[in-house]
């Protein structure tokens, strides 16, 4: 039986431990109907993931004695996601598929034809805590306010392998990234395409990225080019 999974703040996983967070009591004892005996999976995002059994049931509270630790699971690159914002609820789609294939680091883009500017940073990070509940990641993808691309372009060129999306007949990556620096990144455009001086930019400082020679939505280009780069 698949033991569901909790992302737990400044809380240590000690060997037995009380919890006593309003939301988690809801879901365990009211949604999932936990007993005693009922066992679960804890994990703090960057050291530990712990499989606990439910020991007893207090006022507001409930003690958890550990079982045993288990494997971490995180991606094996560290990959950004460069990608505008867009319109309506594409943007929760794009962070829970991509926190599934292993995006490390969500970074939003205002560009030229982005006709979204509002980005619900508390939102987005829910979202991807609950991706990485549900996928089995031991680590929570970070999430960013949105910045320009020019100012995206300055702040990460130079420090990890850069590439852009673009439509191709062929679908490849024109360079390969580097085995040294395991960080790379990839621009994804918003639904009206990059501009002319947007594509000048981006090919002065990324490789191009070959998704597919059929026209993309923008989210669809978002998990095709995690998937390849993954």
């Amino acid at each position: 039986m698949k033991q569901h999974r909790f992302f737990v703040r400044d809380n240590e996983l000690g060997e037995s431990i009380w919890v006593d967070d309003k939301n988690l009591l809801r879901q365990w004892l009211n949604v999932l109907r936990y007993q005693t005996g009922s066992q679960l999976v804890l994990f703090d995002g960057e050291r530990e993931d712990r499989l606990y059994e439910l020991a007893r049931i207090g006022n507001g509270a409930v003690q958890l004695k550990l079982v045993t630790e288990l494997e971490r699971r995180i991606p094996e690159r560290d990959l950004y996601l460069f990608f505008s914002l867009l319109k309506k609820d594409k943007n929760d789609w794009v962070l829970q598929k991509c926190t599934e294939l292993g995006v490390r680091h969500f970074v939003p883009i205002l560009s030229s034809r982005t006709e979204k500017t509002g980005f619900n940073l508390e939102r987005a990070e829910k979202i991807v805590i609950e991706a990485a509940e549900q996928c089995g990641r031991s680590d929570i993808p970070r999430v960013r306010d949105p910045i320009h691309l020019e100012t995206a372009l300055k702040e990460f060129g130079g420090k990890i392998d850069l590439f852009f999306a673009e439509q191709s007949d062929h679908s490849a990556i024109n360079h390969q990234p580097s085995t040294i620096n395991p960080s790379l990144g990839v621009f994804i455009g918003p639904e009206g395409g990059w501009t002319e001086e947007e594509k000048e930019l981006l090919a002065a400082n990324c490789e191009k990225l070959n998704l597919s020679q059929f026209t993309l939505r923008a989210e669809t280009a978002c998990v095709a080019a995690a998937a390849l780069l993954q």
